[in-house]
């Protein structure tokens, strides 16, 4: 049960990297387009961008930025359940929880209405809510060992 509660972290992870290449293919273009180039003031950023390239290009760069963020919490809830041996509802939230936030990184990345998406983001914090109670409770309420 080990592999298959890690499974979608992993897979959390390949769509990051995903994400991290379709912003690299559409914003470089769009620098290029927009006659910036890398070699330009040290120290700058992506979200030096801004206003710079258009909008709907950034928005992968917004999404990757999102995928960064939140799911660093998902992914120690995954591995404390994964070690103290999760159920298979576990499991199902686990996968929802990367479903949601793949479905968020398509629309952010092509449609990105603040309104839908922020249900899709809601929805996707209410599973994780629950894998991090879950957690909480696997090991706060384990009891190996009391008084030995």
């Amino acid at each position: 049960m080990q592999a298959q509660m890690l499974a979608p972290a992993a897979v959390l992870v390949a769509w990051s990297l995903v994400m991290l290449f379709w912003m690299a293919g559409t914003r470089l273009p769009a620098m290029k387009k927009a006659g910036i180039t890398m070699d330009g003031e040290p120290g700058g950023r992506g979200q030096d961008l801004e206003g710079r390239i258009d909008s709907r290009v950034n928005w992968k760069a917004h999404n990757y930025a999102h995928l960064m963020e939140q799911p660093t919490i998902f992914y120690p809830a995954v591995v404390i359940l994964a070690l103290m041996g999760p159920a298979q509802w576990d499991v199902l939230l686990a996968w929802t929880y990367v479903g949601l936030r793949i479905v968020h990184s398509i629309y952010q990345a092509t449609t990105n209405k603040v309104n839908t998406r922020f249900l899709i983001f809601l929805l996707a914090t209410l599973v994780l809510t629950a894998l991090a109670i879950r957690a909480v409770m696997v090991t706060l309420f384990a009891y190996p060992g009391v008084l030995a």
